[in-house]
């Protein structure tokens, strides 16, 4: 109708968004065969705004590792996955949303590097996500919920605490009710 009658609105594009088909949900048979990744966001009591990045084996539900910083660009998450790279294996894969972060030619090349398969779900279907989604519910409800933290550094020390109770203290149903590191040592 806009255009017969010759008016100059502006043509709005659909942002093309390549073509993916993702796994199912499955339960990797070691660990480090596959890794989870995903964002959440915070802001501390004088309401500075960070971003935190959260990492884990889906074989066991470890947390391997939680970064916070004010920004999470892809070279920050490729340096902090070398980091943890050094104590544990590069996964054969990792599946993770498709934040602009992870789609990136320097996400991708990263991981393409180290022979990584990369496994995007579905825009707005969390389910082959659920272990991290998992995971970010209990670090929001017994971290960031409880605490009203003065600067990033505070996030982080209290964080480094949790972290170490959650993958040697908290026991999971669906690990026979053994905690992450318990189960991956009988394994």
């Amino acid at each position: 109708m806009y255009c017969e009658l010759k008016l100059n609105f502006r043509v709005k594009c659909k942002k093309y968004t390549p073509s993916r088909s993702p796994a199912k949900l499955s339960v990797p048979n070691k660990p480090d065969e596959c890794w989870s990744m995903n964002f959440m966001g915070d802001s501390n009591r004088n309401q500075q705004r960070f971003r935190i990045f959260n990492v884990l084996d889906d074989f066991n539900r470890e947390a391997l590792g939680i970064n916070i910083a004010v920004s999470l660009p892809a070279g920050r998450i490729t340096h902090y996955l070398n980091k943890l790279a050094e104590y544990q294996n590069y996964p054969p894969k990792i599946q993770m949303n498709n934040e602009p972060e992870f789609t990136g030619n320097t996400f991708t090349n990263w991981a393409k590097s180290r022979g990584i398969a990369i496994a995007y779900i579905n825009p707005g279907c969390p389910y082959p996500n659920d272990y991290i989604k998992r995971f970010n519910r209990i670090y929001r409800t017994e971290v960031l919920d409880l605490y009203l933290f003065n600067n990033r550094q505070q996030a982080s020390k209290v964080t480094e605490e949790w972290l170490i109770t959650y993958n040697t203290e908290i026991p999971h149903k669906a690990l026979n009710n053994m905690t992450p590191i318990e189960y991956k040592t009988l394994k």
